[in-house]
């Protein structure tokens, strides 16, 4: 026989979650974060997304009129993605003048120094170059945190 009950699973689900992109002026943007600012005064944190979800359900509720005339006072933008600033172009800098004495005696300690570091590398262990151990990359974490 066929239950009749929803599975507790399927009435628990989470709701699908959708990602996407869109153009907004600066100042609206910019409206945003004076918003989350507010919200903090008030005692609350919020995020963006939340900010504009409450936003769609103050939009939900309103009357057919109310919500013609905020529609109305949103500006219509051109689609697509907005183009890059232009970059102000300046005239070309004269280049620094060069102080080749010193990099003369740069490249002269880099030489003199390189034969000893191959020394150095061929009597280190195989592990690492100078002989000690080995860290992960990207920085000094690399034990686990406890979960």
């Amino acid at each position: 026989m066929a239950d009749s009950k929803p599975d507790s699973k399927s009435a628990t689900r989470k709701p699908k979650l959708v990602r996407d992109s869109f153009t907004i002026p600066k100042t609206e943007y910019a409206a945003i974060d004076a918003l989350k600012t507010r919200a903090i005064a008030l005692g609350t944190s919020v995020k963006k997304s939340e900010l504009l979800r409450a936003g769609l359900m103050a939009l939900v509720g309103m009357s057919d009129a109310a919500f013609k005339a905020a529609v109305a006072a949103v500006p219509t933008l051109k689609p697509g993605r907005p183009q890059a600033e232009p970059v102000p172009t300046q005239a070309p800098k004269a280049a620094p003048a060069k102080k080749a004495p010193a990099k003369k005696a740069a490249a002269t300690k880099t030489a003199a120094r390189k034969p000893a570091v191959k020394a150095a590398r061929a009597s280190a262990p195989q592990g690492s170059p100078s002989g000690a151990p080995r860290r992960a990359r990207g920085g000094a974490a690399t034990t686990r945190r406890p979960s």
